[in-house]
């Protein structure tokens, strides 16, 4: 049995480390107190009986539960990372633990009015009678993705501890720097040596997911021309103008605020701007790879109509692609999401099998040659203050991660 205070104080200690990744740093990791959390996973891997464990000198964490069985058995791996999301603050997280939910209102702050309403998020009813970790209103919580760590340490502890549970060799992995995009971009497949993986990065209980965006940012330039504006009569280029006919000429409805499940869009990141110059920096999302070109190439053309209309190079775009859908990389070999569907399905979880609306590390993963399917960590609403987890979620994704191990060892 997994206990739960073990979980929540395991929890806790990682989350009141702060983590918070910088994404206008270029160092890897991007901050240096990412390091904090990456030494103790090093040393509580070792304490626990973990063999291997390593941190190299990006703070990649590696370690190794060697098999218990004689029969040769693939070798997989479980990953989750470490930092937490720019958007909202990490530092000074003070955790509420709210026993036995009652499906009422939550108090985060009394002072500021802050509160976690099933009004607004209904998910909060589904648990009821558990015990939810909640912030205290001021700082995001952290289970993005330190639940995924509690999680897939918990369960290698486990598992050490009930050597009756028959496993082949697993390898788990701890990235920074996975909220800017760069989680996996230094991590090393060949030294981790799985089969496949899986992450522990989703959210809400039952989740599997085996399909996320296409991703591209694109970053345009308008260029205009200030001259004094008394006499600016057929001379003034007002480049806000034109970055506001560029914006207008996007399909309004083809934003995040209006799509869901497969449907993509063009976001609207920022704007920064004067008569001189505007600089408008998009992020373009889809799960189905022609319509990812069709929306980049929507945007050039745009740039080039504008272009064509102005008689002049008044806009400039570049586009850099992200990531790419895993669902690719996955579907050759889908016996290993069936493997993580059974075993929710054994120990009573229904499955949720739908497309990550992101990325993850698992997405650069699967293209980087280790196949990679998203399990859920159990939090929700990530990135800001009403971020919350069921403990029982966590101790349910512990008891997942368990299952999977025994079941790869049976498949022989």
């Amino acid at each position: 049995m997994i206990e739960k205070q073990h979980i929540i104080d395991r929890f806790i200690s990682y989350i009141t480390i702060d983590t918070e990744s910088d994404p206008n740093s270029d160092t890897t990791p991007s901050t240096e107190k990412q390091w904090d959390l990456a030494h103790a996973l090093v040393k509580e891997l070792t304490d626990i009986g973990m063999k291997e464990v390593s941190i190299d000198q990006n703070a990649y964490v590696m370690a190794t539960l060697p098999r218990n069985v004689d029969h040769e058995v693939p070798v997989i791996g479980f990953v989750a990372h470490f930092d937490t999301s720019p958007d909202f603050t990490g530092a000074n997280i003070k955790p509420q633990i709210i026993n036995n939910y009652d499906g009422k209102d939550i108090v985060l702050n009394a002072e500021e009015n802050i509160i976690l309403s099933p009004d607004l998020f209904d998910d909060l009813l589904q648990y009821k009678g558990q015990t939810l970790i909640t912030t205290d209103g001021t700082t995001l919580l952290g289970a993005d993705d330190k639940a995924g760590i509690t999680e897939i340490v918990s369960a290698m502890e486990y598992l050490i501890q009930h050597p009756e549970i028959k496993h082949g060799k697993i390898r788990v992995g701890f990235t920074p720097d996975e909220e800017i995009g760069r989680g996996a971009h230094k991590f090393d497949v060949e030294k981790f040596g799985a089969e496949w993986a899986y992450t522990m990065d989703g959210s809400q209980i039952g989740e599997l997911e085996y399909e996320n965006f296409n991703a591209a940012s694109a970053t345009v330039k308008v260029k205009g021309k200030i001259v004094h504006p008394g006499y600016a009569k057929g001379k003034m280029i007002n480049s806000m103008y034109i970055a506001t006919e560029f914006i207008n000429s996007l399909p309004m409805l083809e934003t995040p605020e209006h799509t869901e499940d497969y449907q993509g869009f063009f976001h609207l990141a920022s704007i920064e701007g004067a008569v001189e110059e505007t600089i408008l920096k998009y992020i373009i999302r889809d799960h189905n790879m022609a319509k990812f070109e069709a929306r980049k190439e929507a945007m050039l053309q745009m740039t080039f109509d504008l272009n064509t209309q102005y008689e002049r190079e008044v806009v400039s775009i570049d586009i850099k692609d992200q990531y790419f859908n895993m669902k690719e990389k996955i579907e050759p070999v889908m016996h290993i999401v069936d493997i993580a569907e059974e075993a929710m399905k054994t120990l009573n979880i229904k499955p949720i099998i739908k497309p990550i609306r992101g990325g993850t590390d698992g997405s650069q993963l699967s293209y980087m040659g280790l196949p990679c399917p998203n399990i859920f960590a159990g939090g929700h609403n990530f990135h800001g203050r009403y971020e919350y987890v069921p403990v029982e979620s966590m101790i349910k994704a512990t008891q997942v991660i368990c299952k999977i191990a025994e079941l790869v060892a049976l498949k022989k």
